[in-house]
């Protein structure tokens, strides 16, 4: 099917072809967030099954998206070379069978093992797709559209974690792992037939040198190198509050179920709005001026989850939904925005740093909550946040790079 008025900036906000990529986006942010942290309502459960400290059962997150962040960068080079599309769909179905078979692992080292190829599976799609959707959609459309993509990633993440704490209840947690999976690869068949064919793909060549001077001209730029470590910090809070509140709820003086844990995932449900309105809101007064309210969010929401009452705890954790995905929309779209050529390298970047966080940070939170309990983990998370302020202010001060010549002229606030 045939856009009009998508030359020649890509598939432009209306048109058929940027529903439909729109809407594959959103399969595939789903897939890959439930895929990836599907394990996470089930690590005091680990801890329990197989005798094991926080830090310990935080592996089955930290396995898979470490070895995650290193192969995202072999996948940008392999998507500049081969495509885009193919590579996203491969990834999607390996990580739904892989993620089946997780669920019938004998043990936890067998668990880890596949813990740890469903993550290097996925890296197939995050990078790729930020990629995809600065190639073929208009530079005007493409914060709404991303924004769309990481709802699809909330909306996953809630899913997966709900599903395996409801299975886990109701059943057994290798039952909600195999139930996630299956969804999984439905989510891939429906991106398979939704997402559109590449039109604006330039393959270019794939080997070290290529990738170390790509590498030094994006390093060049003086917003990447900050924005990659806004991935960092930030991820690391979000992924460190999420891996150990479940130990602090099933504790005294909460004590809650498997279950009543699982439903504070719906709040993932405010990070796909939240996602969506934050990149509308900065294409409208420029990311410079729009970032940092979502990363001061954050830091709101952490130090609410210090509170002795569940309804503050309940609210922070709300808050830092809101902040996280917020945030990471807004800097997601910035890098696709500036980067002017290999934008699967400059994503990949992007989300090599993003997926380090989740493992590094989000493993060494579990050091400060073996040690200080939940006071430390607030602390931990809120200095990570004040370092996130601290670069949102110095992005702010940094112009935005030029359009191109063949693209309209820059809207407003763009950054």
């Amino acid at each position: 099917m045939t856009d009009t008025g998508t030359e020649p900036g890509g598939h432009v906000r209306g048109t058929p072809g940027y529903r439909r990529l729109t809407l594959a986006m959103l399969f595939a942010g789903f897939s890959t967030f439930s895929l990836l942290y599907s394990a996470q309502p089930l690590l005091p459960l680990f801890a329990s099954e197989f005798h094991l400290s926080a830090e310990v059962a935080s592996l089955a997150i930290s396995i898979a998206t470490g070895p995650l962040a290193v192969a995202i960068v072999i996948a940008g080079m392999l998507s500049d070379k081969i495509g885009r599309r193919p590579l996203m769909v491969a990834a999607m179905f390996g990580a739904g069978l892989l993620t089946m078979l997780t669920g019938l692992a004998p043990g936890w080292d067998s668990l880890l093992a596949l813990r740890l190829l469903t993550g290097i599976a996925l890296a197939g799609m995050p990078a790729v797709a930020m990629a995809y959707v600065s190639e073929e959609i208009d530079p005007r459309s493409v914060g709404p559209a991303m924004g769309l993509y990481i709802a699809g990633s909330g909306i996953g993440g809630m899913a997966g974690r709900l599903g395996v704490s409801l299975l886990t209840e109701l059943i057994d947690w290798r039952w909600g792992l195999v139930g996630v999976g299956l969804v999984g690869l439905l989510m891939a068949e429906g991106f398979r037939r939704l997402a559109p064919p590449s039109r604006r793909f330039v393959p270019q060549a794939v080997h070290p040198g290529a990738v170390l001077a790509a590498g030094r001209a994006l390093l060049k730029d003086r917003a990447m190198p900050l924005l990659y470590a806004e991935a960092f910090l930030l991820m690391g809070v979000f992924v460190t509050i999420y891996n150990y509140v479940g130990f602090r709820l099933l504790a005294p003086p909460f004590g809650l179920s498997h279950a009543a844990i699982g439903a504070i995932f719906l709040l993932y449900l405010l990070g796909s709005v939240s996602s969506t309105w934050f990149g509308h809101l900065a294409e409208k007064r420029g990311r410079r001026l729009v970032f940092w309210i979502p990363t001061a969010m954050l830091l709101v929401g952490v130090a609410l989850t210090a509170s002795m009452w569940l309804a503050l705890v309940v609210a922070g954790i709300g808050i830092v939904t809101i902040g996280f995905f917020g945030a990471h929309s807004i800097a997601s779209s910035w890098v696709g925005r500036r980067a002017r050529a290999s934008r699967g390298q400059a994503a990949a970047f992007y989300l090599f740093f993003y997926y380090l966080g989740s493992s590094v940070l989000g493993s060494a939170g579990g050091v400060a909550w073996t040690g200080w309990g939940w006071t430390g983990v607030a602390l931990y998370c809120g200095v990570l946040t004040v370092l996130a302020l601290a670069i949102a202010a110095k992005l702010s001060t940094i112009p935005p790079l030029p359009l191109p010549e063949v693209t309209p002229p820059r809207p407003m606030g763009a950054d």
